[in-house]
């Protein structure tokens, strides 16, 4: 096409030699449909560095030759090879050495399918900062919570972008435990120059789940420990996941921990009402279940925790209704949910509550109220802390029983506890409590 020709022209005499002869002249005239300009070229690796690097000096050039010509598209278009040819290297030598390593990423688990709440929002910005290569967080995040709670599918989300947005960046993503066997594997071989080169000098951004499984192999956490040095050294990216805090680790060498600490570290709470009510009707829908308001109502009620059981109750039902000509009715909602949490009687906040009111002989009204006189306050704190102790419900789902939010709870626990540290009587009444706690 002759405005292409023009523009090649005029792009080589701005570009070095080497720039134009490498990444200007692979490229050829794809189509051209109405103001826009698509160019071909070898393969999504070389069109994603052309994009970045070039796209906007060529449009500028390519403007300049036919100003009807609005925008300008870098598509990925290899030409088919002959049968009997071998086929053609298409990434260029002077590309990064290394390429990505991933494990199946689940094409369901994106940030577009991950359901944000106040659980679990710091987790999912902090996450999203690093899939945009953002430095507002520095170049270490590490997440904890217990299972099903999304840190794999917020693991895999950052994935999912960074190889949509960037193909060319060399993202490293395995288990910990995956980590320890590649690196015995490699001991065995006498290939561990190999290794460190594949993770030291070839590695743009690298995600390890379940932080947990090192505990107690020394030499593999002094392995892991120089990669994340030489990383985050280098201003690579890391993202580490696990089930637990890096300060509850066992068996984890201290300056092993205090890297794993060196930056961000958030934890995934377990959803609020509200956040289990969206995740049931978006994974009814993943199921096209249609699912009435009062059922979705009752099943986060009376399923919390792990997002995995309410996947798992809504197979059941699906199922269940399917053998009754796809009739949902209360009857088949309780089963699920007695089949799945047990039949017996759930300990609740609301519970608790009522127990406190009756043994501080405190009307619940004012335990509700904004009232902060210490008769009041300390009954509250003493319900929220217990309620935090013996249930399975979010801070935010305990704050809810005394019109409080999640920080006002969290604050609670902490006076309670350090109360209890302190004063033996304090301390015993608590006990008291506990065990009447546990005879509801």
């Amino acid at each position: 096409m002759k405005v292409w020709n023009q523009a090649r022209e005029r792009l080589q005499d701005i570009l070095s030699n080497n720039v134009f002869s490498l990444w200007i002249e692979p490229l050829s005239v794809n189509e051209r449909a109405g103001d826009s300009l698509s160019l071909r070229c070898p393969d999504r690796y070389f069109g994603a560095y052309v994009t970045q690097n070039y796209l906007d000096i060529i449009s500028k050039v390519v403007a300049e030759c036919d100003d009807s010509i609005k925008q300008v598209r870098i598509n990925a278009c290899c030409r088919p090879t002959a049968p009997s040819q071998e086929p053609q290297q298409l990434r260029l030598p002077t590309l990064p050495e290394g390429v990505s390593s991933t494990r199946a990423l689940h094409p369901r688990y994106t940030f577009a399918n991950f359901m944000v709440g106040e659980s679990n929002v710091l987790a999912q910005s902090a996450c999203r900062s690093m899939s945009q290569l953002d430095d507002a967080i520095g170049p270490c995040l590490y997440i904890n919570s217990t299972t099903g709670l999304g840190k794999t599918h917020l693991s895999h989300a950052i994935a999912h972008q960074i190889l949509d947005l960037s193909p060319m960046t060399r993202l490293q993503y395995l288990t910990a435990q995956q980590f320890a066997a590649e690196m015995v594997n490699n001991i065995k071989s006498n290939a561990m120059d190999v290794f460190k080169r594949k993770y030291h000098e070839q590695c743009d951004i690298l995600l390890v789940e379940d932080m947990q499984s090192l505990t107690g192999k020394k030499k593999t956490q002094q392995e892991l420990n120089e990669v994340l040095d030489t990383l985050i050294k280098l201003g690579k990216r890391v993202v580490m996941t696990a089930d637990k805090a890096p300060r509850e680790l066992i068996g984890i060498d201290d300056d092993f921990r205090s890297r794993m600490s060196s930056g961000l570290v958030t934890s995934i709470q377990k959803p609020d009402m509200d956040t289990r009510c969206r995740i049931i009707r978006r994974k009814a829908q993943q199921q096209n279940l249609q699912l009435a308001d009062p059922y979705v109502d009752y099943l986060a009620q009376h399923i919390k925790g792990d997002v995995r059981r309410i996947e798992s109750a809504l197979i059941a039902i699906n199922a269940r209704a399917s053998l009754k000509q796809g009739l949902i009715d209360d009857q088949l909602i309780e089963d699920v949910v007695r089949a799945l949490v047990g039949g017996s009687r759930e300990l609740t906040s609301r519970a608790i509550c009522e127990l406190v009111v009756q043994q501080f002989k405190v009307p619940l009204a004012d335990l509700q109220s904004k009232s902060r006189k210490k008769c009041i306050a300390f009954p509250r704190q003493v319900a929220m802390y217990l309620s935090r102790k013996h249930t399975e419900e979010t801070l935010a789902d305990i704050g809810r029983i005394f019109n409080r939010d999640h920080s006002t709870v969290m604050h609670a626990i902490k006076v309670v506890t350090d109360l209890s540290r302190r004063d033996n009587s304090i301390s015993a009444q608590l006990e008291l409590l506990s065990s009447k706690v546990q005879q509801l």
